[in-house]
């Protein structure tokens, strides 16, 4: 198995579960994805894809102790270009799931359910596109929809800074390299920025990260991840966001569910309709009163929803790659 573990840095009396596990995997061409794992290792295994920005870490308290209580295996799956995952831009989301596909032949998990969070959307659906003989359902919490094509949604923030997708593609490793050096200058100083930026949210946002153990989880994620690799993944999601999403919408073929907020400033309510609608077999869930983050709250929600279609007896069993050489490595800072 292509695995490298590396070393923890406990916290010290953490309000919130800590990761069972923490690895690296090889998924070709010299690159490494970062995960995360909470909940005992021989549980069912829903892979959570972080937001925009966040990294493996990025699993609010309520599923961590979901899945510890539940014996349910939760992966926190970073993308590249931040925490311990190599920089890398995809020519569209469909590479994401090309990369999955060997996460989950590495660790041997034949069928998993996907939740998304924001920006990480766009990731399960095209995972639930291009892995319909091993996704079980997935799930997206204000999903940012569409922005090409006859799929595009109307309106929204990304539709604002499309005319600047190609600008932002050439100049992604500078903008990258100064995003991350401006994270990590303000890690000392990370709950006091925090608390300012706390201001800039919506009241439904508010809410969430007021929370002692959600203001833990988030600082944790972002002042990790931005230690580590950086954050040259918020730059390839705002670039893969204006570009064609490589799939349609209207031929995912496996259970979607998504859950939007009405208040939500970043990705309006008609957004998740929208793709809802798309979506052969989806449902839609309106959280009334909240913003971008209320479905962190929901999130036992998310994972019953999809526990709701396990198992599905018309799976075939996929075909086992060779493992290749594992090859130990130290982790690169703190």
């Amino acid at each position: 198995m292509t695995t490298t573990a590396r070393k923890k840095h406990p916290q010290k009396h953490p309000l919130v579960i800590q990761p069972r596990r923490e690895y690296t995997v090889d998924v070709g061409d010299g690159r490494q994805v970062g995960i995360a794992e909470f909940g005992p290792a021989e549980g069912r295994p829903i892979l959570w894809f972080h937001g925009t920005p966040g990294a493996r870490r990025q699993v609010p308290p309520n599923a961590r102790t979901y899945a510890e209580q539940n014996g349910l295996r939760i992966l926190g799956v970073e993308r590249p270009g931040v925490g311990w995952s190599t920089p890398h831009l995809y020519d569209s989301f469909v590479g994401w799931a090309r990369d999955v596909e060997q996460i989950a032949d590495d660790l041997d998990l034949e069928h998993f359910g996907l939740i998304g969070l924001s920006g990480g959307g766009p990731y399960v659906l095209a995972c639930a596109h291009e892995l319909p003989q091993r996704v079980v359902a997935g799930a997206v919490l204000g999903g940012v929809a569409p922005t090409r094509g006859r799929d595009a949604a109307a309106g929204g923030l990304i539709r604002l800074v499309m005319p600047l997708g190609g600008v932002i593609a050439s100049l992604r490793q500078p903008l990258g390299a100064a995003l991350s050096g401006l994270v990590r200058a303000l890690n000392p100083i990370s709950d006091q920025v925090f608390d300012l930026a706390l201001g800039a949210f919506p009241e439904g946002d508010r809410r969430v990260l007021e929370r002692a153990d959600m203001r833990e989880m988030f600082v944790d994620d972002l002042v990790r991840g931005s230690n580590e690799a950086g954050l040259h993944s918020v730059i390839s999601d705002f670039v893969l966001f204006t570009r064609p999403w490589g799939f349609s919408l209207r031929d995912i073929d496996v259970p979607v569910d998504f859950w939007q907020g009405d208040a939500d400033p970043l990705v309006p309510f008609s957004h998740g309709a929208h793709q809802s609608a798309l979506v052969p077999a989806s449902s839609l869930t309106l959280r009334p009163g909240e913003g971008h983050l209320g479905g962190l709250e929901g999130a036992e929600e998310a994972i019953e929803a999809i526990l709701s279609h396990w198992p599905r007896g018309r799976r075939k069993t996929p075909r086992k790659r060779s493992p290749r050489k594992q090859s130990p490595r130290r982790r690169a800072g703190a």
